[in-house]
């Protein structure tokens, strides 16, 4: 073989090599850059004039290869209310997630909570991800607390009505974008 065919050849070998190796990274790199179905993460602080303390922190998800169903959603919540020293806590485990531009309904079961009657419950939490000016909803707006609420379905819950104390919302919602 003379020099010029052995440069071609090696050539052509190092071209193939680094358009295999190029095409291997990006495959993997577009499997790891797949985003999730839905998300919902974050914690806030409600605003009340009289100086409850109010915290709703979120990390729920809908994985890729569920977007078709919302109840397939993972992860938890947290709620708790407190003015002058009594209230209550309680920890969901997600059951349902739909998202729709920066709008969040998340509903879970009440698997934790110092509220009497409240494990067991399922409630549900709206989310507006306006920035820094979110805004909140939940199941048990009109009944008074979770306890009351009777047999909720998955993904329900109230306008979000209640304003984010400033300086606290950092929510995130991952739209969802099903395929119809």
């Amino acid at each position: 073989m003379n020099h010029f065919t052995k440069i071609v050849v090696l050539g052509s070998a190092l071209l193939l090599t680094a358009g295999a190796a190029s095409a291997a990274t990006a495959s993997h790199s577009d499997a790891s850059r797949q985003r999730e179905a839905a998300a919902l993460t974050g914690t806030a602080k409600l605003y009340r004039s009289a100086g409850d303390d109010i915290t709703f922190s979120f990390d729920a998800h809908l994985a890729a290869k569920d977007t078709a169903d919302p109840t397939k959603a993972t992860g938890t919540f947290e709620f708790s209310h407190y003015l002058d020293g009594e209230g209550a806590r309680a920890k969901a485990k997600v059951d349902c997630l739909l998202t729709g531009g920066k709008v969040a309904v998340v509903s879970g079961v009440i698997t934790s909570s110092d509220l009497p009657g409240a494990e067991g419950k399922r409630v549900g939490v709206t989310v507006h991800d306006l920035g820094n000016r979110d805004r909140l909803g939940y199941s048990w707006a009109s009944t008074g607390n979770p306890v009351e609420t009777k047999e909720l379905p998955k993904c329900v819950s109230s306008a979000p009505f209640e304003r984010v104390k400033k300086g606290t919302g950092d929510f995130t919602v991952v739209p969802w974008r099903p395929d119809f």
